[in-house]
């Protein structure tokens, strides 16, 4: 059961029957519409929800915070950060209108306040005034390299402010191969903090804090970030 996943969180009853909402609106969705390959329950609850929330373990999701999660998909890690604390002000950011079109049901569905589906392009919204280093975090589960992320996600983040990404035991080398981005977008590397997970999962979260402004030429359009890392 998923309480049974979920009792190092301290979640009310109410909490919990969102999140099992929530799953069932991933899963109804899923079956016309893929969102996830990861259907079984027990693999739901640890490699979606508990992956999420073990975002809390870096003591930077605490209160009120501007959180953009980019690349959400079906909506990890910011509906399960937002339902485990309603005051972050998130927004969801994904390229794929079908996905934006569910998160809304979801918003919708469970009563979600300060949380927006966004259908854009990071490389795009990350150049305009309402988005540009507006975030004290940004966070993605997205499946690209550390490099392509960086770029991606820094030039929403404000000085002072973090990019968060959760990568698996690869982590060492994407960390070796984005040095450069890193530097490049204003950032350093604050921490590592290994989050093993059921089911012999070893995943890390790569902290990097944003100490200078990012060049107004990142991120690079026309798909550059994935196509040529930095």
């Amino acid at each position: 059961m998923l309480i049974d996943y979920m009792k190092n969180y301290d979640l009310s009853t109410d909490n919990i029957d969102k999140f099992e909402k929530y799953k069932e609106l991933i899963l109804k969705y899923n079956e016309h519409t893929n969102l996830t390959r990861i259907t079984e329950e027990n693999e739901f609850n640890v490699k979606h929800f508990l992956d999420s929330l073990s975002l809390f373990k870096t003591k930077k999701f605490d209160g009120e915070k501007k959180i953009i999660d980019i690349g959400t998909g079906a909506g990890f890690p910011g509906i399960p950060l937002k339902l485990y604390n309603e005051q972050l002000d998130i927004i969801l950011l994904d390229s794929l209108r079908k996905r934006i079109d569910f998160l809304n049901d979801v918003i919708e569905e469970l009563n979600l306040e300060k949380i927006k589906a966004i259908h854009a392009r990071a490389e795009e919204i990350a150049r305009t005034e309402e988005y540009r280093e507006q975030f004290d975090i940004a966070v993605s589960r997205a499946v690209a390299n550390l490099a392509t992320l960086t770029e991606y996600a820094m030039g929403f983040v404000k000085v002072g402010g973090y990019f968060i990404s959760q990568k698996g035991p690869e982590y060492k080398e994407e960390l070796e191969d984005a040095k450069r981005a890193i530097e490049l977008m204003g950032g350093i590397v604050e921490n590592v903090i290994y989050t093993p997970l059921p089911m012999d999962i070893d995943h890390y979260i790569i902290v990097i804090k944003k100490v200078k402004k990012t060049d107004k030429k990142y991120p690079r359009g026309g798909g550059k970030p994935r196509k040529a890392p930095l």
